[in-house]
């Protein structure tokens, strides 16, 4: 049994917006010290003007969510949108080796598996720029890249806000390290600990969230947990007031 209720169809493109999609995935467990933790998954599938898609945070692939991608469009980039969410883009540059891969910086040096990464976001010129916004929030253990896609007026996370529902997770144990963690819905956030991976460099941190908070936003969609489709920046505002 799942640690968590899944937000059911898995592996199935959901409508989140124009011609913005959710797809969410099994669940994985993340080494966490000498344990693991269940984590739910969850990518976001953008179409690009050209037709290409944009694939943000890879899950597993499966084969009906392979053909449902094939039906939709061709498969342009894989995003490794921070230090922990870049696993199965390996797995999808095989099936797809054409398409480009986007990652945060140093990741491809500590990652424990290896990828190829073609373009970085490192503060400088971005690709796709006229698809989307985006801004590097960088941690001493972690760094995560924000994405605004201004068609949409979504805010695509990974781990920087995470909102589990209390009432998804099945176990005490869980529920009670969810609520612990601060990331728990209807008031989710980054967990405490990955706030603290950004306290050393927070000066950074605030003119980036500065930034996040000055895009028109209207949806906020992340990883692991309830997305916002209505009402984004003020959840966007409520979320990141640790570090403004």
């Amino acid at each position: 049994m799942t640690a968590f209720i899944p937000y059911a169809p898995l592996n199935t493109l959901k409508p989140f917006g124009p011609d913005i999609w959710t797809v969410d995935g099994p669940e994985i467990r993340m080494d966490y010290g000498p344990s693991s933790i269940p984590f739910p998954t969850r990518m976001t599938v953008v179409r690009l003007a050209g037709g290409g898609l944009w694939l943000h945070s890879p899950i597993a692939p499966e084969e009906t969510l392979l053909a449902a991608i094939d039906r939709l469009g061709r498969v342009a980039w894989l995003v490794a949108p921070n230090s922990l969410h870049y696993w199965y883009v390996a797995d999808w540059q095989r099936r797809y080796p054409a398409a480009r891969t986007l990652a945060v910086p140093g990741l491809a040096d500590k990652a424990k598996r290896s990828f190829r990464v073609d373009a970085v976001l490192d503060g400088t010129a971005m690709p796709l720029s006229d698809t989307f916004d985006a801004v590097l929030v960088p941690g001493t253990m972690v760094n995560e890249a924000v994405f605004f896609h201004r068609a949409s007026r979504t805010v695509i996370l990974t781990d920087l806000i995470e909102n589990f529902e209390p009432q998804r997770v099945r176990g005490r144990f869980y529920r009670w390290l969810v609520r612990l963690s601060g990331a728990a819905h209807p008031d989710g956030k980054a967990p405490i600990d990955l706030r603290l991976t950004f306290w050393p460099r927070r000066r950074r941190v605030r003119e980036a969230v500065a930034t996040i908070l000055g895009w028109d936003c209207e949806r906020v969609v992340m990883a692991h947990g309830l997305p916002y489709a209505a009402d984004g920046a003020a959840e966007l505002r409520r979320a990141f007031d640790w570090a403004v």
